[in-house]
This record gives structure tokens, sequence and C-alpha cells, in this order.
């Protein structure tokens, strides 16, 4: 969950950016805010946590949407428009995400809005930008039910016209995850444990089904409290239940203590999670013993990517104090999205954006199709991200390295 950004935009352009913010509260339509020098301001929302366990991967969702802005001005991009972001903490809290989504609805100067990190949070917004027609791009969500509704597994039906990701889902992931436990660890006996929030539920909910369909045994189960820090309790179970590995669905604040406890508990196996414990701080929180935990993410590594090779320069180069994280890269994708989606609505207005944009937006954003920093970016018919490759990592010497890249085969 990380990525980077460029800074060179002339001192006059950053005057101007500042000017709009003062007068962005004119009513100007959902068409952006006049910037009263002949251009268009058009702001792009971001919704994160930006404070709290899970800030590493907010704030490099923030800066990785930033580059994005900064590096279409500087190409300018769309003739007349200048982008910037509008960055709002939600604390990966629902109830403040859907404040946040609230507050840009009624900003008409934003057009698009990336984020959140968490699909919980994605639920308490997908409404509220819906209704409004302003389209949301989240880099980070895999909750299949955002996209697919709550039935997902009998009968898929697209609840929201207006949320697309750029991310793949858990019911690839949580499959994908199983079979190379299964087929490739060898590890036939399994003990799954969830925050029970929707994403870490629904993750292990979807890797259970498969594990059992290759012909694991789950040996025990449990759910934990996303606040907790003493697992204890649950660390006996494991180590008294025989399991070959511990599957968790929740992310690191919560994975890094578990697995620590659970090899203290003399439990000797490895923990394996979904893209949300991949982060550095996972280690710092599980110890010397994490080495041979394995995690899933989406996609490959950025870093062996020729497609991101410019981002990761852009990004150390704008000097950014926080890493990218594992969403970086697509966060850049999503608000780059975003400004294709801008840039098709006014070439098809005669270079200018129409009073209606943010409808004319959302629709142009499911022909979107471009060459990305995570490779090929487009939507299929229910706003999931066309690309659905994985990779399975593994801590080795004290980091994240990738050791299998894939798609599930199911």
């Amino acid at each position: 969950m990380r990525q980077r950004s460029l800074i060179a935009i002339t001192a006059a352009l950053a005057a101007g950016a500042l000017t709009l913010t003062a007068c962005g509260s004119r009513d100007s339509g959902d068409k952006g805010s006049d910037s009263g020098n002949g251009g268009t301001t058009v702001v792009i929302g971001v919704d994160a946590p930006l404070t709290g366990d899970l800030s590493a991967m907010g704030l490099g969702i923030k800066n990785s949407a930033d580059l994005a802005t900064k590096n279409a001005n500087k190409q300018n991009l769309v003739k007349g428009v200048t982008f910037k972001i509008d960055a709002r903490d939600d604390q990966a809290q629902p109830s403040a995400g859907q404040q946040n989504a609230s507050t840009f609805v009624s900003d008409k100067s934003v057009l698009g809005v990336v984020g959140p990190l968490n699909s919980s949070v994605a639920e308490s917004m997908q409404k509220v930008f819906d209704d409004a027609k302003l389209v949301q791009v989240s880099p980070a969500n895999t909750g299949p039910a955002l996209t697919q509704g709550q039935d997902w597994q009998n009968k898929k039906v697209r609840p929201y016209k207006a949320y697309f990701r750029t991310a793949t889902t858990d019911a690839i992931q949580g499959p994908f995850a199983a079979q190379y436990v299964y087929n490739t660890a060898k590890k036939k006996k399994v003990f799954v444990i969830d925050d029970k929030k929707t994403y870490g539920s629904g993750l292990a909910a979807t890797f259970t089904t498969e594990f059992k369909k290759l012909g694991g045994k789950v040996v025990g189960t449990e759910h934990i409290n996303p606040d907790a820090k003493d697992f204890s309790a649950v660390a006996t179970k494991v180590k008294n239940s025989g399991a070959e590995v511990v599957y968790y669905g929740g992310e690191y604040p919560q994975a890094g203590p578990l697995s620590k406890q659970i090899k203290a508990a003399g439990a000797k196996i490895p923990l394996v999670g979904g893209d949300g414990i991949k982060d550095d701080t996972f280690m710092k929180l599980a110890g010397s013993e994490a080495t041979g935990d394995l995690a899933t993410s989406v996609g490959a590594p950025v870093e062996d990517l020729p497609s991101a090779k410019q981002f990761v320069a852009d990004y150390k180069a704008a000097g950014y104090k926080e890493e990218y994280s594992a969403y970086g890269g697509y966060a850049y994708d999503s608000a780059w999205a975003v400004i294709e989606a801008v840039k098709k609505v006014a070439d098809a207005n005669g270079g200018k954006l129409p009073s209606d944009a943010r409808a004319k937006i959302t629709e142009a954003m499911q022909g979107v199709s471009f060459d990305g920093v995570t490779g090929k970016v487009s939507f299929d018919e229910y706003g999931d991200a066309t690309n659905k490759q994985l990779t399975v990592y593994a801590v080795k010497n004290g980091a994240w390295a990738p050791v299998k890249s894939g798609t599930y085969t199911g």
C-alpha cells in the first residue's frame, strides 16, 4: 500500500491555486470553480485514514493522488484546467467517511474522489456519492459486495454506478491465497481468524471456501476485536488446534501482534493475510519471528513494474515524508482515471466542462482506459478493475519479498 510524486509547478500557478481555494465557495454548478484568470480548478477529493493505526497506507494514498494532479498540471493535460486535491481523514471509521463524503458533495469544485482505504468505510459513502452523481475511485477496497451486491456469490448486481476501483477483489484474493497455501506451501490444516470488519471477514470467508474445496481442513476459527492488543487466548487455541498455518482476515495493526503472540505460545507456524497486512509496520509489530509469514496483495510489486519506474522516481523527487505504501500506485492510477474522465468530458464539450460535469464524468469513467503505473487501467461492467493480477509476499530478512505473481484460476 504505497507510492510517489512531483513538485514542479510555477509560483504563478501556486498563487492561482491559493486564489481558487479562497473563492471555491462560489456556486459554479458542478463544473469546478472559476479561477478568476480564465481557467478552472478541478478538485479531486481524497478520503483515507491520515491519522491512527492505518495512516501509513492512508498517507501513501494521499501523496500519490497529489502526485497525479501535479503531473497532470505540469503536462497541461486538460487545457484550462488546474487539478488539486482536498484530502480528508476518515480515521478508518465509516461515520467519518460518510461525513467526508457529504463535505465533498457540497463542494461544487469537487468532480471526483479517490478512496477510501477500507471497504467498511466505502459502504458508508457509496450512496452519498451516487445520489450526487459524484464519481468515486478506490485504490484499495476489495470487498466484492461494493460492486457486485450483497448476494454476489449467487447473482451479481451492481448497486452504485458512481463507484469504481483499481484494486481487484477478495472474490479473487482469498482463493488465490488458498491455492498458494494448499498447493505451493503444502499446508493442509488452517486456523482462520478475522477481525469482524467488512474487509477481514469477507476475505477470510473466500479463503476458507477455496481451501476446503481444495481438500484442506479448517481446524479452528476465531473472531477478534479490532481494538484488542492481547491475543494470548486465541494464540493458545491455535497452538492446541494442530494447525499448520493461520489465515488472518484483517489489517496489520492486529496481524503483527497476533503473529508474535502465536509464535510465543509455541505455535511456530506462518501467519498468512491479505493486502491489509502488507505494510512494513507489520514486521515491526510481529518481531523477528515474522520470517516466513505471508501476505497477498493486489497487482505486481510496483518496484518491479517497468510501467512504475517514472512514478517511483517522481515520488522520490517530490520529497514526500511518507512512503507510497502498498496502494500508492493504485491511488495514482485512481486519480489519473478521474483526470482522464475530466479530459474526455471537456474534449466532448468544446474544451470546457459542462454544467452537469459530475454526471458526465461518472458516465465517462466507464470507458476510461490507459496504461497506468500498475499496468492497464480500465473497468468492467461492475466498475471493477480489469487487472486481476495478485502477488504473494513472504517476510524475508525483515522485509516483504515477492515469491509468486499470477491470477486466480478457479
